[in-house]
C-alpha cells in the first residue's frame, strides 16, 4: 500500500503543479491584457469620445463577440441554474459595468498609471470585507499592508499638491478598486460551477444593460468612430482602437482571469494581477508619452507592496482570502 501510494501522490503533485502553471500563465496574460485598457482608452477619449460612451462601446462590442463565440463554440455554457443567476447579476454589475465605468472615468482625469494604481488597491477592500462583513480577525500584517498601500496612494496621487489634485478622479479610481474586489469575490464563486465563456457572455450583457440606463445607445457617437486617435505616434481610426479595447483588453483578459480562478486560489491570482500597474505605466509612457515623477514611482511601489502584504497575510491566516462560498460549501451549509 505504501509503495503504491507514493506514485499516486507523485502523480497528484505533478497534476497540481501543471494546474498551477496553467493558472499562473492565464493570470499573467489577464494582467498584461487588462493593463492595455488604460492607454487604449485614453487615446480614444483624447479623440473626443466621453468615458461613459466609451464604456458602452467597449462592453457592447465585447458582449457581441462573446455571445457569438458562445453560441458557435459552446452553447451549453449559457445554461445557468438557481443561485448562479444572482451571482451573475452581481458579477455583471460590479466586475464588468462598475469596474470599467469607474476606471475609464478615472483615466479621463488622472494619468493612466495613477488610475491603475488606485484600482490595484482592490485587495484592501477585500480585507475590509473579510473583517467587517465576514467578521474575521485579521493579522497585524494585514493592517500594516493597508497602511503602506494608503501611504503609497498618497504619494502616487501627490496629495500635497492640493491645487492640482483631482479629488473626483481619485474617488473614481477607488470606485474601480471596490468593483474590482467584487470581480474577484464573485468571480471565484461563479466559476466553480459555471463555464467561464458563459459567465463572461452573460455578465457582459448584464453590464451593457446596466450602463445603458445612464448612457442610452442613441447618445453614443457612432458617427465619430471614423475619427483619428494617436497611439504611440501612429494615427489609427477610433473604431479600430475600440475594437482592440473590446478584444485585447476585455474579452481576452476576462476569459483568462476567470479561467485562472479554476487553477489558482484567488489570493495568488490577485497578487499576479498587481502586474497591471507596472505594465500600464510602461505602456502609457511608450504609447502616450505619460511618465511618473520619482515620488509617484515610489508611491506606486508602496501600493503594490502593501497590496501584496495584505494578500499574503490573509492567505496564511484563512487559506483563500477572496474565497467567500463556493458551490460545494453551499451544500455543506444547508
Amino acid at each position: 500500500m505504501t509503495g503504491s501510494g507514493q506514485p499516486r501522490r507523485a502523480a497528484a503533485e505533478r497534476r497540481a503543479g501543471a494546474s498551477g502553471a496553467v493558472g499562473t500563465s492565464l493570470a499573467v496574460a489577464a494582467a498584461v491584457a487588462f493593463a492595455s485598457s488604460g492607454p487604449l482608452a485614453k487615446s480614444v477619449m483624447d479623440a473626443g469620445v466621453g468615458s461613459g460612451q466609451l464604456t458602452w462601446l467597449r462592453i457592447g462590442l465585447a458582449a457581441v463577440l462573446a455571445l457569438v463565440s458562445a453560441l458557435a463554440l459552446h452553447p451549453g455554457s449559457l445554461r445557468f441554474h438557481g443561485r448562479d443567476w444572482v451571482e451573475m447579476l452581481g458579477f455583471g454589475l460590479f466586475g464588468v459595468a462598475g469596474a470599467q465605468w469607474f476606471f475609464f472615468a478615472a483615466v479621463a482625469r488622472l494619468p493612466v498609471a495613477v488610475a491603475m494604481l488606485l484600482e490595484a488597491t482592490a485587495p484592501v477592500f477585500v480585507a475590509l470585507w473579510v473583517r467587517f462583513v465576514r467578521r474575521r480577525r485579521l493579522p497585524v500584517a494585514v493592517w500594516l499592508g493597508i497602511g503602506l498601500a494608503i501611504a503609497g496612494l498618497a504619494a502616487a496621487a501627490q496629495v500635497w499638491q492640493v491645487s492640482t489634485l483631482d479629488a473626483i478622479g481619485v474617488l473614481e479610481g477607488l470606485g474601480s478598486a471596490l468593483c474590482a474586489a467584487g470581480y474577484f469575490l464573485i468571480g471565484q464563486r461563479v466559476v466553480t460551477t459555471c463555464d467561464p465563456l458563459g459567465v463572461l457572455t452573460v455578465s457582459l450583457l448584464i453590464g451593457l444593460l446596466a450602463v445603458s440606463f445612464t448612457i442610452p445607445p442613441w447618445t453614443v457617437p457612432f458617427s465619430g468612430l471614423d475619427a483619428s486617435a494617436l497611439l504611440g505616434g501612429v494615427v489609427l481610426p477610433v473604431w479600430f482602437v475600440i475594437t482592440m479595447l473590446a478584444v485585447v483588453s476585455t474579452v481576452v483578459p476576462y476569459l483568462c482571469g476567470l479561467a485562472s480562478l479554476r487553477h489558482l486560489p484567488p489570493s495568488a491570482a490577485s497578487v499576479l494581477g498587481l502586474l497591471e500597474p507596472g505594465v500600464a505605466a510602461v505602456l502609457a509612457w511608450w504609447l502616450l508619452g505619460q511618465s511618473l515623477t520619482a515620488p509617484q514611482l515610489l508611491g506606486g511601489l508602496a501600493v503594490l507592496a502593501g497590496a501584496a502584504v495584505v494578500q499574503v497575510a490573509i492567505h496564511r491566516r484563512a487559506g483563500t482570502p477572496l474565497h467567500v462560498t463556493n458551490h460545494r460549501d453551499r451544500h455543506h451549509t444547508r
